[in-house]
């Protein structure tokens, strides 16, 4: 039975936040992702494509969600699905960091406005 513990976790920083990677192929799982994501006060994350489903659950604090132009408030407690295809951004504008548990499939990359493709080791 594979075992991440915290202090087994990687941590990766991109945009101003921070991915604490538990569940990848590397720790043992076949077909999904899982990792903390931990998006400080003021941080604007750049928007993005995902090619593959996301769960995006809001653990602490909250955020500024849009999903294909549309934006929300998010609270603590609060799940946004992010199909596939979809257009993703989060922005932080509290003075505080908010926590959040994010789970996808095996192989997400993301494609930014300029064009970056990005595969972020966290999900692969």
């Amino acid at each position: 039975m594979p075992v991440v513990r915290s202090a087994e976790a990687t941590t990766h920083e991109i945009h101003g936040a921070r991915f604490v990677s538990y569940a990848t192929p590397r720790t043992g799982s076949e077909e999904l992702c899982a990792w903390r994501g931990e998006i400080p006060a003021g941080t604007r994350a750049p928007a993005h494509t995902v090619t593959r489903e996301e769960i995006f659950h809001l653990l602490v604090g909250e955020l500024l969600v849009s999903l294909d132009g549309r934006t929300d408030r998010v609270r603590a407690g609060d799940t946004v699905i992010v199909n596939a295809g979809s257009l993703f951004a989060v922005e932080n504008p509290t003075d505080h960091t908010a926590l959040s548990w994010v789970t996808t499939s095996v192989g997400l990359t993301a494609e930014l406005s300029d064009g970056t493709r990005l595969t972020p080791p966290w999900a692969n």
